[in-house]
């Protein structure tokens, strides 16, 4: 009991290590255990807020990245880590947004110190329980309020192509920027 709660403190620390006591809730109220690859090449946690403008910008762009991995076994999922967002506000979300991806809630944030994300939206990748990647989605984003036409670089993207592919990859963050997330 106290190995259990001690790897469970580990995993809150060192972000991307310890991976198998990250439990979240779906939608239903099932506890859900999104870092577990089986039967994936990889898992990407979305996180995003139903009120934060930024990452409802990124809606499109989220699921097309989603679909184009999806046959590569590459499963995407949203993450919503405001502890005040009911299932019923982020079922609204999906459907104004026309998202048909598995969303998961994280009031808790036992994701988000898992990562160590910090805004929404920003991006985690894991490879066999492993995180490779944490950031942006692309440089849309200079600074908040501050943004470019079309991405110059496509960070998210780049990292699943990797994974896709099955080339190794080195651990690598970029600074996403968007809605802190408290």
């Amino acid at each position: 009991m106290l190995l259990t709660a001690a790897l469970a403190l580990v995993c809150t620390v060192a972000p991307g290590f310890f991976t198998t006591f990250a439990q979240v809730i779906d939608l239903s109220g099932n506890v859900v255990d999104p870092l577990k690859t089986e039967g994936n090449k990889a898992v990407v946690l979305v996180f995003v807020r139903t009120d934060c403008p930024i990452s409802n910008r990124y809606a499109l762009e989220v699921k097309r990245i989603a679909e184009k991995y999806a046959p590569d076994k590459i499963k995407v999922y949203l993450i919503y880590a405001g502890a005040d967002e009911t299932a019923d506000a982020i079922q609204q979300h999906l459907r104004a947004y026309d998202y048909n991806l598995a969303a998961l809630r994280d009031p808790n944030h036992q994701l988000v110190k898992t990562t160590g994300v910090k805004v929404t939206p920003e991006a985690a990748v894991f490879v066999q329980g492993k995180q490779v990647y944490r950031g942006r989605i692309d440089n849309r984003f200079v600074a908040f309020g501050k943004l470019r036409p079309a991405p110059t670089t496509r960070d998210l993207e780049q990292t699943l192509e990797a994974v896709s592919k099955g080339r190794t990859i080195m651990r690598r963050t970029t600074t996403a920027i968007g809605c802190f997330i408290s």
